[in-house]
């Protein structure tokens, strides 16, 4: 094996596992049981968000270096640092991190030490994460080389029994909006948010590794192929398992139960296990990710006065104690969070995708506006702020009614701010 055949199988490993963390397990299985024999149009939709948006979210970062500051700053230095700060916090200590370890409780340790109080296992689970994340230079080698196969066989196992001997039969829920359902499943997984801050690890592991100048872009590049077609294969697996048990499992079980159910059905009394080893390390792998980049941040941040370690310390003690509200909890306080942040941070990343195209930083600050006012207008709703002309803005402009009130508005201004800023600089020349 070549060294870059070995590099990037090791670093898409790596991405993939980061990736792959608590929502990635709970969403596409309880997604398929809510949509039955349309799981393939609905796993099409899950990995466009849950997939593709990761992806182009690297592929951005590969354009700034690896940093989401410099990919916010046409808005701004005081919008990069605040979105910034957002975007860490969201994905760290106050939402996804406390995610990971209340998924570890309730699916790896409560069913083998029910009586283990989850305010125990949280500090045995974020200790278990300092030993990886205080040693930052071999996250990535840690991660790629010895805890990724071992999640990726025991997923595959769980999986492949599930295609080969089904646990019940595929019907037809009737569920509708399933495709814009699915996409904004796909916002849970948080992966296009985190995408724009693992980058950084992933290019300092790829020049740690030799990598110079565009080396380092075609080897991230390559890397998140890897990465991504392993969140697809599995993806797709897991809702095709969650579609056996639109009949056989009732509706009023929770994300984590529903899954704890189809892996004991899948395996019997070993699927306990295999998906308390899966749950575990698909937690860990992405927990240790999150409080390395935003102990790095913070570092940054306060200008090294907060030490990288410190930092980590500090995440994981608040990651322990908004862990204990419990998975559900945690995810219906994020929605409205993700429901801001992501049309943000996807805005930005089309944005520079498409920077060679953009001569005016006025477009992106146009644009990124735009999807920032109608994400917090679609919020309001949901969090008790309600009045006749907010629903007649959802109900009036395309797609709002779906969970995407911010795209039509935003498209515009972006036309319309590109052509305006052009004509300008065609005058101004």
């Amino acid at each position: 094996m070549n060294k870059k055949f070995k590099d990037m199988i090791i670093i898409g490993f790596a991405l993939f596992a980061m990736f792959f963390g608590a929502g990635n397990l709970i969403f596409p299985p309880y997604l398929g049981k809510a949509v039955g024999s349309q799981f393939f149009i609905a796993s099409i939709g899950f990995i466009i968000t849950g997939v593709g948006l990761p992806f182009l979210g690297i592929l951005a970062c590969t354009k700034t270096h690896g940093s989401f500051e410099i990919m916010a700053k046409p808005m701004g230095k005081t919008f990069s640092i605040i979105c910034t700060t957002a975007l860490i916090l969201a994905i760290g200590p106050m939402l996804a991190i406390p995610r990971t370890a209340a998924t570890t409780h309730e699916l790896s340790i409560r069913p083998l030490f029910p009586s283990m109080p989850s305010i125990i296992s949280m500090i045995i689970y974020f200790a278990i994460n300092l030993i990886f994340i205080l040693r930052p230079s071999k996250i990535i080698d840690n991660i790629g080389k010895y805890l990724t196969p071992i999640l990726l066989i025991t997923l595959l196992t769980i999986i492949i029994k599930g295609f080969v001997s089904p646990i019940g039969n595929v019907v037809d829920t009737g569920a509708a909006l399933v495709f814009p359902n699915a996409l904004k499943e796909g916002y849970q997984t948080m992966d296009a948010l985190a995408s724009v801050i693992f980058a950084s690890i992933v290019t300092t592991a790829v020049i740690e590794r030799g990598y110079k100048d565009k080396q380092i872009i075609s080897m991230t590049i390559k890397s998140g192929f890897v990465a991504i077609i392993g969140l697809a294969v599995v993806y797709g697996g897991l809702m095709y398992l969650g579609s056996q048990t639109s009949v056989i499992i009732p509706e009023n079980l929770s994300k984590t139960e529903l899954l704890l159910q189809i892996s004991q059905r899948t395996l019997g009394n070993l699927g306990s296990i295999f998906i308390g080893i899966a749950i575990g390390l698909a937690c860990l792998t992405t927990s240790i990710g999150l409080i390395s980049s935003a102990a790095s941040f913070f570092q940054g941040l306060s200008g090294g006065r907060l030490s990288y370690n410190l930092n980590a310390f500090i995440i994981s003690a608040i990651s322990i104690l908004i862990g204990n509200f419990g998975v559900d909890k945690i995810v219906t306080i994020a929605v409205p969070i993700l429901s801001i942040l992501y049309p943000v941070v996807i805005s930005l990343i089309l944005l520079t995708l498409g920077k060679n195209f953009i001569k005016d930083a006025r477009v992106t600050r146009f644009t990124t506006y735009t999807a920032l006012i109608f994400s917090v207008i679609s919020i309001l709703p949901s969090i008790g702020i309600n009045s006749i002309l907010i629903n007649n803005i959802i109900s009036v402009i395309p797609l709002g009614a779906s969970g995407f009130l911010w795209l039509t508005p935003s498209l515009i201004v972006f036309i319309a701010s590109l052509i305006l800023t052009s004509k300008k600089n065609i005058v101004n020349n």
